[in-house]
């Protein structure tokens, strides 16, 4: 009997490990497929909510927030490339651990956006999340510019007047802040944090047989 899973995805669009995440959990599904479904969402969490909409030069970033130097940035940067590649994932050149022509950027709104798509169903929420991830960390595009967040919604079926309305009022504000503040409060201080059926929690861009195992055990216990 095939066994549907609730997973909530806690990630932000500018975090590189978020994306290897997401395809090493979306591997781990297609091998159980079998037996097991899920309810996949995303669920918000900024790794630089005070950011300013002009955004930051990555390595200047890194180096100032994590106390390490450019070479060991870069040398996280290549780590991030090639497991991404090992999932068939391009971060282009410096973007990986930062996009949007090497810099960081506010994704409030991308996450409003993101709480909209949840709304419509049909997997709405999930395509505009990968695309946003192949915008900033392939494209190098600014996941706070609404130019670049109309475009994508319209990319992916989405109303882009409707999207145009939200972007410009504070339509889902309020719940984007709620969400972020109940993951705070139940410890997710890091992303990814993967959560199947409320209590199970993955964390970090984790290798795809770690996903599978975890999916199939919590699929076993019914």
């Amino acid at each position: 009997m095939t066994r549907t899973l609730k997973i909530d995805f806690v990630s932000d669009v500018s975090c590189p490990w978020c994306v290897i995440g997401l395809k090493a959990l979306d591997q781990a599904l297609a091998r159980v497929s079998s037996d097991v479904t899920a309810e996949l969402h995303f669920q918000p969490f900024e790794l630089n909510p005070t950011m300013g909409p002009e955004g930051q030069d990555i390595t200047e970033h890194i180096t100032q927030k994590y106390g390490i130097s450019a070479e060991q940035a870069e040398a996280n940067r290549e780590a991030i490339r090639q497991r991404g590649a090992a999932l068939g994932f391009t971060f282009s050149g410096s973007n990986a651990g930062g996009g949007g022509r090497s810099r960081t950027y506010n994704t409030f709104d991308a996450h409003r956006l993101l709480h909209w798509a949840e709304t419509l169903g049909e997997g709405r929420q999930k395509a505009l999340k990968e695309r946003l991830f192949k915008a900033y960390f392939t494209d190098g595009e600014s996941p706070a510019s609404h130019e670049v967040l109309l475009k994508l919604a319209a990319e992916v079926g989405l109303d882009a007047a409707r999207a145009a309305d939200i972007l410009s009022s504070d339509d889902y504000a309020a719940d984007v802040r709620e969400r972020e503040q109940f993951y705070q409060s139940q410890g997710i201080h890091s992303v990814p944090a993967i959560i199947i059926n409320d209590k199970h929690l993955i964390s970090g861009g984790q290798p795809v047989e770690v996903f599978e195992q975890a999916l199939r055990q919590i699929a076993a216990q019914g």
